[in-house]
Formats: C-alpha cells, structure tokens, sequence
C-alpha cells in the first residue's frame, strides 16, 4: 500500500478574500518512516532548535538559508519525493464567480470589494443579502437568477456542494499524481466522510484510503509542512536564488493567475 503524507499552509477554509495570506499550498510527500526519521535528524543537526517538531517557519529564518536551499534543491532529500498544490485565492473566487454567472472571467471587477463579496456569495455560511451585496457592488446585471438558485442549492449540503475550499482541488491533484495511495493527513475538521467521498468520486479510484495523523509524531507530516510552508513564502516573496527551487515542486494543475 502506498502512503502519501500531506498537510496546508495559508488554509484558512473558504474566506479566501481579506484572509492573512494570498496564496493557499497544500504539500504531498511520498517517503519511508525511516526516510522521513533520517531527514528530520539532519534537520536537527542543522537548526538546533529545540522545538519537538520542524514547522516551515524553522527553515524560513535567514540564518538557515542554506539548509533551506539544501532542502529544496535537486540533489536535496525531498526531490521527486513531494509535490505541491499551489492557489492564488484571488484568482480562484474570481475563476468560480465568472463559472457560476456565466460570463468571461475577464470582465469581473477584481476589486478587493467585489472579491470580498463574491467570496461572500460563494461559501457555505448562512449569509442573507449576499446576492444582492454582491451585484450591488459589482454593477453586474446579468446572472442574478444563476446566484440565487446557487444559494438555494448550496444551503442543501454546505459541506458537499462547496465550490470554493481549496483542500478538495489539492486532494484530487495530490491523489493523481501519486495514485493510487492513501492518504494521511495532518488533521483537519475540513474533511468530514462526506467530502471524501467526494474526493474518491473524482479521482476514478485511485484513493485507497485516508486517515489522519498528528505532526508532533510524524515526520512525513513535518516534512509535508515544511514543503508545503517554504514553497508558499518563497512563491508569494520571490527570491532569485531560492524561488526557482521551490518553483520545481509546484503541481501542473495548480491554479495560479
């Protein structure tokens, strides 16, 4: 059975508008326990931190750049062993506002006001006047009924009629790229049975299982956070020397504008 490790960075459900960070990553590891225990201890020797687990913020400080260059590059211990999802959580409310109307994306507003209302539109919570919150700003005309019979049909099943939580694109990506496997995740409340059997229904079979997992005790968990945590600083604060490694780990079917 293959087990493929996984955890986010910058998730933050579906406010994905106003939220602390523009960019969503969600890193899959394909690595042995003792793989993974090795790395961890090389980590330690190089850091020295105390702390019981590695988190990406540990290889983020100055002072380790060169164990995070060493960590990303091709010769490094996560090469061909992870891959990360990577969402610009502008672009994706205003690729799913432009789905839902029907109108070319390019013609919606993407000011922070009409982003903030669509993606207010757009989630599960119980929000009244959104639809009209959200033309009002917008100055679109067309589209209104299309919003309305959407909310309708969301309030059925918020969980499994979400079109907005990045965790359910990054899971498929993930899934096909390593498949078939299963699945340990750090934990999250954000995958209740209902929106992973969603997952299994678009990925043709190709997910066997998925569990959870704790990162205090799994170093393929720490290894997925500090993928998934370095590539999205590196992406949202470009560097010369260290974003063309972190670049080579992105997923093809990311969604980035």
């Amino acid at each position: 059975m293959r087990l493929v490790y996984c955890d986010e960075s910058g998730y933050e459900g579906e406010k994905l508008i106003d939220s602390t960070k523009p960019l969503f990553a969600h890193a899959s590891v394909l690595m042995s326990d003792a793989g993974a225990a090795a790395l961890i201890a090389e980590l330690r020797a190089r850091v020295r931190s105390p702390a019981s687990s590695y988190r990406a913020g540990h290889l983020l400080r100055e002072k380790h750049r060169a164990t995070l260059a060493w960590f990303l590059s091709p010769e490094g211990p996560v090469a061909g062993r992870g891959s990360v999802f990577l969402l610009d959580k502008a672009h994706w409310v205003a690729t799913r506002t432009a789905s839902l109307l029907d109108i070319p994306v390019e013609t919606l507003d993407r000011s922070p006001y009409v982003l903030a209302a669509a993606n207010d539109m757009l989630r599960g919570k119980d929000q009244p006047g959104v639809v009209d919150e959200f033309f009002r700003v917008s100055g679109l005309t067309e589209g209104r009924e299309r919003a309305e019979l959407f909310r309708e049909w969301l309030a059925t099943d918020r969980v499994a009629n979400s079109v907005l939580d990045p965790l359910v694109p990054a899971l498929v990506s993930a899934v096909r790229h390593w498949g078939p496997a299963t699945v340990v995740h750090d934990r999250q409340i954000m995958l209740p049975e209902r929106r992973i059997e969603l997952i299994r229904e678009q990925v043709d079979g190709l997910l066997t299982g998925l569990r959870f997992g704790a990162v205090e005790s799994c170093p393929q968990i720490q290894v997925a956070d500090m993928l998934a945590g370095t590539v999205r600083a590196l992406t949202e604060r470009p560097d010369d020397e260290l974003f063309p490694l972190a670049a080579r780990f992105v997923a093809p079917g990311s969604f980035r504008s």
